[in-house]
């Protein structure tokens, strides 16, 4: 699963062969969780309060990008990536 950003030893990652709605994959030390491109968790979980936010400002930031690399997963086609939290 390609990882689309890295900041703060968070991973941000999308399937290719993913299901509606949209969505990512967040990893965090050893927690995952999914979040839907609003920043709501949809599966699984983060337990550090400050990884989720950090994980919610990058996903509010990057709508627009987020949405094209979802086309482009479902399309096939290479992901690109997008810039971290700094």
């Amino acid at each position: 699963m390609p990882i689309v950003s890295r900041f703060f030893g968070i991973l941000i990652r999308m399937y290719y062969d993913e299901h509606n709605p949209p969505h990512l994959h967040a990893e965090y030390q050893d927690d995952k969780a999914v979040f839907d491109f609003n920043g709501n968790v949809t599966r699984g979980s983060i337990d550090s309060k400050t990884a989720r936010k950090l994980i919610r400002e990058w996903i509010d930031l990057h709508q627009k990008e987020l949405i094209e690399d979802w086309e482009f997963a479902r399309a096939g086609k290479e992901l690109k990536k997008i810039e971290p939290l700094t």
